[in-house]
């Protein structure tokens, strides 16, 4: 009888958020984060934006030290979001001036999209941008991926609602205010790509969350937020094979204990921009 052959098993991490901002308990997150990679033996890692805290030079320079190890063979894919633009921006070439660009590896296609603005140059402007145009060339791209791979669409800011995190931005949201909401197309993104891929996949919002959504296609679509992995000290795993995912994902964890950075890191930027907002309002 013949031989069936099957495709190799393979696994995917998701990492967001890690806000690296020169700092040694930053440095150790990270290090912490990427051992933990390592030992998990994934196939390839996708990091959806906020690798730096001002988007520095050097803040990228010190993700690159270290994560060499992933970068140096090609292990690694990674988009921008807002916290690479301010400053010196070096978000802002990361995605060679293209809104959409493709990926692909042994058994995965990304759909990278760049949700950023050059409204968020400015620090407290720190909501997501997403053009009809750019939905159509994420629509375009998902045509050219094969049938055999698991297919994954990149972004940084969330495409649908998510619970505010903070009083600041359950006050942005009731004032109408930008920067907490998900992105004003997001909705229309993810009816498009329903039944075309299998993950969305992002960050921005710091705690971890998962939407399921199906289709008459047989297709299900799951949005997954990865929260910000130095934050939480861990990160989700897939698993999948032939195109197809396989059971649930995993949380690995890395030896570094969570660190409590959120409330520094978006509190009071939170703040400051309600203040701004406020002072606008009223004067």
């Amino acid at each position: 009888m013949p031989t069936l052959l099957r495709m190799p098993l393979r696994t995917l991490a998701h990492l967001s958020d890690l806000h690296l901002d020169l700092s040694p308990d930053s440095d150790a997150s990270a290090q912490a984060l990427l051992s933990a990679v390592q030992a998990s033996r994934a196939d390839h890692v996708v990091l959806t934006g906020d690798l730096t805290h001002q988007g520095s030079r050097e803040e990228y320079r010190r993700f690159v030290d270290i994560f060499a190890p992933l970068l140096d063979t090609g292990r690694l894919t990674f988009i921008p979001g807002n916290h690479d633009r301010p400053g010196e921006d070096v978000g802002g070439a990361w995605m060679d001036g293209l809104k959409v660009r493709t990926v692909e590896r042994p058994g995965v296609y990304f759909v990278c999209v760049d949700s950023t603005g050059e409204h968020n140059r400015n620090y407290f402007a720190s909501h997501g941008e997403l053009s009809l145009d750019t939905v159509e060339r994420v629509e375009a791209a998902l045509d050219a991926a094969p049938r055999d791979s698991l297919v994954a669409v990149l972004v940084h800011h969330h495409v649908l609602p998510l619970p505010e995190e903070s009083f600041p931005e359950r006050l942005a949201t009731r004032m109408g205010w930008p920067h907490a909401s998900e992105l004003s197309l997001g909705a229309e993104l993810v009816a498009r790509v329903q039944g075309r891929c299998d993950l969305v996949l992002h960050g921005h919002r710091h705690q971890p969350c998962e939407t399921v959504l199906d289709t008459a296609h047989g297709r299900p679509l799951r949005v997954f937020n990865a929260g910000s992995s130095t934050d939480l000290g861990r990160f989700r795993l897939f698993q999948h094979s032939d195109g197809r995912l396989l059971g649930e994902p995993q949380w690995c964890h890395s030896t570094q204990p969570e660190r409590p950075r959120t409330a520094g890191h978006n509190v009071r930027p939170a703040l400051q921009y309600l203040v701004t907002q406020l002072g606008m309002a009223l004067f």
